[in-house]
């Protein structure tokens, strides 16, 4: 039995957005493979949860930080602080002081932190232990900062995202070389960690899916001519390429299918959006059930601009059963193949044509949705994924030994 101490930067419950899905899912899949892990989650004022929400599979410490934004900590952070703003808001004594009782009391063998806002607790961790640390970075952060800078027109917003993705490149190259492994979750991301000066062991290890949980057979009835997107609406890569899509793709597509209705789906949808009155445009806010909602409307959009890692909701969609048309952004790391499983489309235009043809010919999206299941059977159910995850444990528990 393998005794894993994971650290989070938010309790992975409910596992209703990609953040959570990817960490939800690999605690549930080693829990079940026969690890016996200690969770220590940040439970921030935007994901709260309440207490033992994990205990069907983690033995649960949760520490509340407040990480809302403070424009005088912003500030402050900008004139004098070496660590970036995103990742500063994740620094408290508590973890550090729930870490260094956990350590002490136990033995683990493994370590894993996910992702770059709490790989700055390497440094407690490294006096405390010299067993294994496992850094899953969900994205390369600052990839996310760059491109949001690349495509904004406010000088001064351009400014603060160029600075902080300059800033969060210099502190994941010196943090993610501290630690024994990286998993990361796409083929682009391991490259841009080379690229980066990333020098230790990297392996590419995708986020699953668990394809039980989807039922094909059922009797809901899937609309046609509708079009949908599902995502969380407090990340700005996903308002970000919604608003875009809005703008530039949408009216075009009505003119053709005045018909065609557009529906939205996402927590924390801003009131802006809300109040809008696009013609049959609907905005959903959150919906309790996302595989029901995924089920009622037919073709699924991902209009991301921004962004990196893996977009789960595209794996799921393509679990779901579902047509998707992405940008090539949107689909970056995923195994996927033009007008085979999935439909890329980057331009206006290219998207207007896209969704015309698609709408046009319903066999086409039935096609190209069967072969999406597919491609996520073989390639992203969660058990494979998860086995992938205890052979880089035990290579790793391995080469440690060893080296002791």
């Amino acid at each position: 039995m393998i005794r894993v101490l994971q650290l989070t930067y938010r309790v992975p419950f409910p596992p209703t957005d990609g953040g959570a899905i990817g960490i939800y899912n690999i605690t549930k899949g080693l829990s079940e493979n026969g690890c016996k892990i200690d969770l220590v989650s940040i439970n921030t004022p935007k994901h709260s949860q309440p207490k033992n929400v994990m205990s069907a599979y983690a033995r649960q410490f949760d520490v509340f930080v407040d990480t809302n934004i403070s424009k005088s900590a912003l500030l402050q952070n900008l004139l004098f602080s070496k660590v970036p703003y995103n990742v500063e808001r994740f620094i408290s004594d508590d973890v550090t002081n729930t870490l260094k009782d956990l350590i002490t009391k136990n033995n683990y063998d493994f370590i894993q932190i996910e992702g770059c806002f709490v790989v700055y607790y390497i440094d407690t961790i490294r006096k405390l232990t010299s067993i294994p640390i496992l850094v899953r970075p969900h994205n390369i952060e600052y990839v996310i900062w760059h491109r949001l800078a690349s495509n904004e027109k406010n000088i001064l917003k351009k400014w603060f995202f160029s600075s902080l993705a300059k800033r969060l490149k210099k502190f994941e190259k010196a943090y993610y070389n501290k630690a024994d492994a990286i998993a990361a979750i796409t083929y682009e991301d391991e490259q841009r960690l080379k690229e980066m000066g990333v020098y230790v062991p990297v392996q590419i290890i995708p986020a699953g899916v668990e394809l039980k949980k989807y039922n094909h057979t059922d009797a809901i009835i899937c609309e046609d001519n509708t079009i949908f997107s599902i995502s969380a609406l407090d990340w700005m890569p996903n308002l970000e390429g919604l608003d875009w899509f809005l703008k530039n793709i949408w009216p075009e597509v009505l003119k053709v299918n005045p018909k065609c209705t557009f529906h939205v789906a996402g927590k924390s949808t801003p009131e802006r959006l809300m109040n809008l009155k696009i013609p049959n445009v609907v905005f959903h806010g959150f919906v309790d059930d996302a595989e029901v909602f995924k089920k009622k409307y037919k073709l699924m959009i991902v209009p991301l601009l921004s962004g990196g890692g893996m977009r789960i909701k595209i794996i799921e969609g393509m679990a779901a059963k579902k047509c998707i048309i992405s940008t090539s952004i949107g689909a970056e790391g995923i195994i996927c193949m033009h007008e085979k499983d999935i439909i890329i489309a980057n331009s206006p235009q290219e998207w207007i044509k896209s969704i015309n043809e698609l709408l046009r010919n319903n066999d086409t999206m039935e096609q190209i949705a069967a072969e999406a299941l597919n491609t996520v059977t073989l390639n992203y159910e969660n058990k494979s994924v998860t086995k992938k995850y205890i052979d880089l444990f035990e290579s790793c528990i391995s080469q440690n030994l060893i080296s002791n």
